[in-house]
């Protein structure tokens, strides 16, 4: 199963060395989203990154960014929903509804299913999805390795979303919170969650 982490909305400092941890301790792919931020902005973070860690970047918003700087890929959403002409690459997407992933799945490398469970990071930010339609959804193979779960994501919910053959688990705000431990209490939690992801 894939590990994604999509960064904190807001810039903090030592951003680029905890996005490193992050990449070193098993993350497979962050997901650079900064809604309100400027080009400039992520830029600057991506220049503290090395190349090998920008690999494994996907971009949201700021598509300009990801071929100078050797990104993985570029992450639609309802703010930038097509993709650029010049762009051939890794392409990701958002998506709220399983209709949703009937339409974009096959044009993607995986798509987002959100919110799975109620938020982390945002209040009364709750769950879209009953069991039994994520069960049902599955079943129907509406739900594959191409379909990553997001919102309210955690290592102890990580088994449930196995069972129901998702792809990856993206996590935010499990994770972000990290960024304020000492740094080896973040590598011995990060730790514990590549054991619950990767099994």
């Amino acid at each position: 199963m894939l590990w994604l982490v999509i960064t904190s909305p807001t810039f903090f400092d030592g951003e680029a060395q905890f996005l490193h941890r992050l990449l070193a301790h098993g993350v497979d792919i962050v997901h650079l989203r900064k809604p309100g931020a400027a080009a400039d902005d992520c830029a600057k973070l991506l220049d503290g990154l090395s190349t090998d860690d920008r690999q494994r970047i996907v971009i949201h918003d700021f598509f300009e960014l990801a071929r100078p700087y050797g990104l993985r890929g570029i992450h639609l959403n309802a703010r930038r929903c097509t993709v650029p002409d010049s762009w051939h690459g890794h392409v990701s997407r958002s998506c709220h509804s399983l209709e949703e992933v009937k339409r974009y799945k096959g044009a993607c490398n995986y798509v987002f299913l959100s919110p799975i469970f109620d938020s982390v990071s945002k209040q009364g930010y709750a769950s879209a999805f009953t069991d039994n339609t994520l069960k049902q959804a599955s079943c129907d193979g509406i739900i594959d390795n191409k379909v990553v779960a997001l919102g309210g994501v955690t290592p102890d919910k990580v088994n449930y979303l196995r069972q129901l053959n998702f792809g990856g688990a993206a996590m935010l705000g499990c994770v972000n919170n990290l960024a304020a431990l000492p740094e080896s209490r973040q590598a011995e939690t990060l730790e514990c969650i590549k054991q619950s992801v990767k099994g």
